[in-house]
């Protein structure tokens, strides 16, 4: 079927955390899409209310199948059901992660700027954060792999968390990368958690690289983390997936789920992720196509009207990490301006010190809405 993206919906008085104003404040910022979500999985969870039994609920062969499907045809991942273990949440996940893989004091590795929650949940957990910035080249970010090794041994580091693709620069990082990230963990058994929730929105022209498919003889030390809500905006139904191919670190896992109480999923998130799975991919593929519109009209507005932003575009996702530095020199001014002109966007310098004077911009959204938005950027910028 046909879906039509530039319906504006009102999400006004929904509870929704993205659309929380009293005023018509357009919200570019978290990482949640403006679209409705796909017909099967919409379909999928009627038939639950109409069904009306709501009990307890546990995964199904077909649901498990979906998961194994969809990632060996799209990625050549090739998993078995006991590769699959569920879990509330990517986030839940590294914090359960960062407890598994060190003791209260150990050093984990992340890189700067990154996902916030890879630090919280690594201080929270009693370690110390080592961050190894990232270095712009030619308009995207790469690995300083002289500066991780020198991290690596500097700190005895046990854990590196990795972004793959990266939040919020947008790479997908290609096999060779990934490679060398990984001789260098295995030089110094440093174990790997790869968060890979943006897999599915890898955009035209890039290939994501599944971190397990490289990790031959070192699963024992790889882990990774997904989840179909990004993907498929449906964020407000919870749930995720750990993949690891280690029988031993499986169960290791598993044990500490249980330890947790963090193994299940509630039946509308199993239904939604096999439903997405097995039908999602034409909805998936439209999108995409307007995510990537989108983004052109984002870089095309920037570059006429406020040229001096630097864009970084994405390889993967709707997020675009914008370089303001020319148009500001103090982050909270920067945040302020926009929220003044009624536009909310993420705060660079809360993904690191290499956010500073950053920010990101979510394009998920109707055309007509992302115009209004970008307008506004244009109004409090340009003074």
């Amino acid at each position: 079927m046909q879906y039509n993206f530039d319906e504006v919906i009102d999400r006004n008085n929904t509870g929704s955390l993205k659309w929380h104003y009293e005023d018509d404040t357009i919200p570019l910022w978290v990482a949640d899409m403006d679209f409705k979500a796909a017909q099967p999985i919409l379909d999928s969870l009627q038939q639950i209310i109409t069904h009306g039994i709501l009990g307890y609920t546990k995964q199904t062969d077909r649901l498990y199948q979906a998961i194994i499907n969809w990632h060996s045809s799209r990625y050549g991942l090739e998993l078995e059901a006991s590769n699959i273990l569920f879990s509330p949440g990517v986030v839940p996940s590294i914090a359960l992660l960062v407890n598994l893989f060190t003791e209260v004091g150990d050093a984990v590795l992340i890189n700067d700027p990154i996902y916030a929650p890879f630090v919280a949940k690594t201080k929270l957990n009693g370690c110390k954060v080592v961050s190894s910035a990232l270095q712009e080249v030619n308009g995207r970010y790469e690995f300083d792999l002289e500066d991780i090794e020198a991290k690596i041994k500097k700190h005895k580091i046990k854990l590196f968390l990795l972004c793959n693709p990266h939040n919020p620069g947008g790479r997908v990082w290609t096999k060779d990368e990934l490679k060398a990230v990984l001789e260098l963990c295995k030089k110094y058994q440093v174990a790997i958690v790869s968060d890979e929730i943006h897999q599915d929105l890898t955009l035209t022209g890039h290939t994501f690289t599944p971190f397990l498919n490289l990790a031959s003889g070192y699963e024992h030390m790889v882990v990774s983390l997904t989840s179909m809500t990004k993907t498929f905006n449906i964020a407000g139904i919870k749930g995720s997936m750990i993949f690891a191919t280690d029988k031993a670190l499986l169960k290791q896992i598993s044990n500490q789920q249980r330890l947790n109480d963090e193994y299940e999923l509630n039946m509308f998130a199993y239904s939604a992720m096999q439903s997405a799975y097995e039908q999602g991919g034409e909805w998936l593929e439209q999108a995409l196509a307007y995510i990537e519109k989108n983004i052109e009209l984002t870089v095309d507005y920037l570059a006429k009207h406020l040229p001096d932003i630097k864009v970084m575009r994405p390889e993967a996702s709707y997020l675009i990490w914008l370089d303001c530095s020319a148009y500001a020199d103090d982050n909270q001014a920067l945040y302020d301006s926009l929220r003044d002109a009624k536009v909310e966007l993420n705060a660079g310098i809360s993904y690191g010190n290499e956010g500073h004077l950053k920010m990101r911009i979510n394009v998920a959204c109707p055309e007509s809405v992302l115009l209004e938005g970008l307008a506004r950027i244009k109004q409090a910028l340009n003074h």
